[in-house]
């Protein structure tokens, strides 16, 4: 992408344009946007104001799965969801949020919020609020493998042939450019593994994973949520 483009970009995500619009009004594709938008350290905010980490948290399982190798029990395996949420300062008492939930044992992004502007009060409320489905807890970890969960998941889905939610287009620049390390380890016990929630499609989740990795590769568990 030229200079120009690239001027252009950041010009109309100062404006407060978010980057699918961006895409639209230059006649770009939104990937090349967040392309632009990774590539430039520090992240900022939509007034172009450098906005560094306050904090990122993600549920206490979660990070036992993928940062420790934490095996699930039988009786555990079907709340393999995560919780990624990466706060960014906006001031001295503002935080610029996003949250992710995964489903990093196949379907990778299920859902993402932000980046939204909060304030202490707000920011602390919105932690236990999005914590509080999540019985084991929230924890502290570092930005790489907020990083490394997040778009490991998307990666592996893709790989599967699953696409991120929709909205992950509005929230894949506050994670910055990531490295590729650390490499995670997703799916369950080699395999993708299935575990079919309210707003799923299951049958065209099954026609996918039988077209992308083959019968007998995949395992799956139907009728919950």
């Amino acid at each position: 992408m030229s200079r120009e483009f690239e001027s252009q970009v950041l010009k109309l995500y100062a404006q407060n344009m978010l980057p699918r619009q961006i895409a639209l009004r230059l006649g770009l594709r939104v990937a090349d946007v967040h392309a632009v938008l990774c590539s430039r350290e520090p992240i900022r905010d939509r007034n172009g104001t450098p906005t560094p980490l306050a904090s990122c948290l993600t549920n206490v399982n979660c990070a036992r799965y993928l940062l420790s190798g934490m095996q699930p029990q039988p009786g555990q395996i079907l709340s393999c969801l995560g919780m990624v949420l990466v706060a960014r300062c906006s001031g001295p008492d503002d935080f610029l949020v996003c949250t992710y939930l995964i489903d990093y044992l196949c379907l990778g992004i299920k859902d993402t919020l932000g980046p939204r502007l909060m304030t202490r009060p707000d920011y602390e409320h919105f932690i236990s609020h999005t914590f509080a489905s999540f019985p084991d807890g929230y924890q502290v970890i570092e930005f790489a493998a907020a990083q490394a969960m997040v778009l490991g998941a998307a990666n592996y889905a893709l790989q599967l042939g699953f696409q991120p939610c929709r909205e992950f287009a509005e929230t894949r620049s506050h994670l910055g450019h990531w490295s590729g390390e650390p490499q995670l380890q997703f799916g369950y016990q080699g395999k993708p593994f299935y575990i079919n929630g309210p707003y799923d499609n299951p049958r065209q989740v099954l026609r996918t994973l039988e077209k992308n990795v083959g019968h007998g590769n995949f395992d799956y568990i139907l009728g919950v949520g």
